[in-house]
């Protein structure tokens, strides 16, 4: 497959990744479906991972990609012309601001997932917000989940949403890693295919005056 080609496929599964973190991260402010106050969100809700980390930083090299396969040199057949392997090599440098995306997206995943909602709870015979599962023993004690009694349904609103991001965080960054070899490859002997292609049309061409 051609490097553009490939890159641009790339792109076109990132996209989609990118747009379904941001909403996620959106939902994440309305922890059990509900509207609360601010103060009473969970903290890692507001380091942006999804619409930050997966989502902005992700469009630029995304849109990097998509971009590849519209040069219209290749620098492995002798054209004077370097701008594909140029491209091809600017775009290691896209791939890792999205893995850098990615990985933020991932990290802060990880620590919501361990750290748990922030809710409503009993304390000392008082309602009142906190975070009670600092510990992660939530993730392998489901009856626990009961101990926070406001917004409802808020630990399996949380964790099923982080749970994605993480997922997705995951998946961009090994897309944008699998671009850093097809990158490498591309700056290193041009796109190929699209060689070929200009090579296989001049022979034609040559061909055709001859006869």
């Amino acid at each position: 497959m051609c490097s553009g080609s490939f890159a641009k496929c790339l792109g076109i599964t990132l996209i989609p990744l990118s747009l379904a973190c941001v909403l996620c991260n959106i939902l994440l402010f309305f922890p059990g479906g509900t509207s609360v106050d601010s103060e009473n969100i969970t903290d890692e809700v507001w380091y942006f991972g999804g619409i930050l980390g997966s989502g902005v930083l992700m469009i630029f090299p995304a849109l990097v990609f998509l971009g590849l396969k519209n040069n219209d040199c290749c620098g492995c057949c002798g054209n004077e012309s370097c701008g594909r392997r140029f491209a091809m090599l600017s775009s290691l440098l896209f791939a890792a601001v999205g893995v850098l995306g990615g990985g933020y997206s991932v990290i802060v995943s990880v620590l919501a997932i361990n750290y748990g909602p922030r809710c409503l709870v009993v304390i000392e015979g008082t309602e009142q917000w906190g975070t009670p599962f600092l510990d992660g023993s939530y993730l392998s004690n489901t009856s626990l989940w009961s101990e926070c009694l406001k917004p409802d349904g808020v630990v399996s609103w949380h964790l099923s949403l982080f749970s994605v991001l993480l997922v997705m965080g995951v998946i961009q960054v090994a897309l944008c890693a699998v671009q850093v070899v097809n990158g490498l490859l591309g700056a290193l002997c041009g796109d190929c295919c699209r060689c070929n292609e200009q090579h296989h049309r001049h022979d034609h061409t040559h061909d055709h005056r001859h006869h």
